[in-house]
């Protein structure tokens, strides 16, 4: 199991369209992955999930993945946060 903690500097947060590249990011991988924000924690592929955490832009979250890929899952994550979420 692995777990990052990460910034969202997005300037929208994790509204729907970062959010659906997001999803659709994670959803390539075999891993379990989840995000945690706010005391939940909900399935990172899951577009309904990350959008019920209404994450905004400043607000540091933790992604986890457990699973056979795992850690390449968390780099690009992580890395697709830190590039703005394609924004």
């Amino acid at each position: 199991m692995v777990e990052k903690t990460v910034k969202i500097i997005n300037p929208s947060g994790l509204h729907a369209r970062p959010a659906a590249l997001f999803v659709q990011t994670a959803g390539k991988y075999t891993s379990e992955i989840w995000i945690k924000h706010g005391g939940k924690k909900v399935n990172a592929k899951s577009i309904m999930g990350l959008m019920s955490l209404a994450i905004s832009k400043g607000t540091s979250i933790v992604i986890g993945a457990e699973g056979e890929d795992e850690e390449i899952a968390i780099k690009e994550l992580e890395d697709l946060i830190i590039s703005g979420l394609g924004e």
